[in-house]
């Protein structure tokens, strides 16, 4: 009987001591889970790993789609904000605009314009190309319709009467082109009558033979007025018989085709009439030996001082039309 209650006592002490260990060895590993948690190289230190991933990948610029630029923002852009003008395309368009506009001339700047349907300009406008024939003609030399006088190269042509408009197109300087691709270019001095139809050039011997041989006679052009680079400068001369009481002006060596002479009176400017021989009349002898003003097809104005009365004389001057 003693025996049995030794061997149950015994028993309830293994039990014990099993409990109690396993007891010891949970509060033993709760403890090392503490210890490695707030220990510097544990789970703390893995934590930014990802977040400098996420970030990385943030820096990373988007795949392109297909069919568009990649944009890269530069440090200003990335400074700047969304709202800044200088970001929106409306500006940027302004911005271009205002970069090509013209400054603002001086106040003693002649006014000039290049308006291609130019209400200065007659039949002959600038930017314009015109279709036609070319035809030759023994131009002695080279005076003509225009009343120039003698031409110095006899590079010179005469314009059909309907585009020379009452002598408009006198001194015009002209690009021939011919079917063959050769190409000249001449001074308008002389009229050519009908039969010569509109858009049609009679030159010289000397300047058709630079298109084509003289016997091939008439060829296929195009023309179109130009604005040389070289021209000297501008001289004015009073017709014979001109006195204080009459007169008559011509403008010779102009750059571009004049629009318009006029003359000071005690009025203001008047304008003179033009004749079909090139000179302006004064019929009175007003402004006759007074100041002249003289504009081109593009709107400039050129005012010339010191011209006395002395007819048939060829008087230069300092002045010359702008280049376009």
């Amino acid at each position: 009987m003693q025996e049995t209650r030794r061997a149950e006592r015994q028993r309830r002490r293994r039990r014990g001591r099993l409990a109690g260990t396993a007891a010891g060895l949970a509060v033993t590993g709760l403890l090392v889970c503490l210890v490695m948690t707030m220990h510097p190289d544990g789970k703390n230190d893995a934590g930014p790993a990802p977040a400098t991933a996420v970030a990385d990948s943030q820096e990373t610029p988007a795949p392109t789609p297909p069919g568009k630029n990649p944009v890269t923002a530069s440090p200003s852009a990335a400074s700047a904000t969304p709202s800044a003008p200088s970001a929106s395309p409306t500006a940027s368009a302004t911005a271009t605009k205002a970069a090509v506009t013209p400054a603002a001339a001086p106040a003693s700047a002649s006014p000039r314009t290049v308006p291609a349907t130019s209400s200065l300009a007659g039949r002959i406008r600038p930017q314009r190309t015109y279709q036609g024939v070319a035809t030759v003609y023994q131009a002695g030399d080279g005076n003509g319709a225009c009343s120039f006088g003698p031409s110095d190269d006899m590079m010179i042509a005469a314009m059909n009467t309907t585009d020379y408009q009452t002598s408009a197109a006198c001194g015009a300087y002209v690009l021939v082109r011919a079917s063959n691709g050769h190409t000249v270019t001449v001074k308008i001095t002389n009229e050519c009558p009908a039969p010569c139809a509109p858009g049609q050039l009679d030159l010289s011997e000397q300047a058709f033979a630079k298109l084509a041989p003289l016997q091939t006679g008439r060829l296929s052009i195009t023309w179109s007025l130009v604005s040389p680079s070289s021209v000297g400068r501008i001289s004015i001369r009073y017709k014979e018989g001109s006195s204080q009481y009459w007169c008559g002006i011509q403008a010779i060596g102009h750059r571009n085709p004049l629009a318009r002479l006029e003359v000071r009176t005690g009025g203001g400017w008047r304008q003179l009439v033009r004749t079909g021989y090139n000179y302006f009349l004064s019929p009175d002898g007003s402004g006759c030996g007074g100041e002249i003003r003289i504009t081109d097809i593009y709107g400039e104005r050129l005012t010339v001082n010191g011209i006395a009365v002395r007819p048939d004389v060829v008087q230069p001057t300092q002045l010359q039309f702008a280049q376009h």
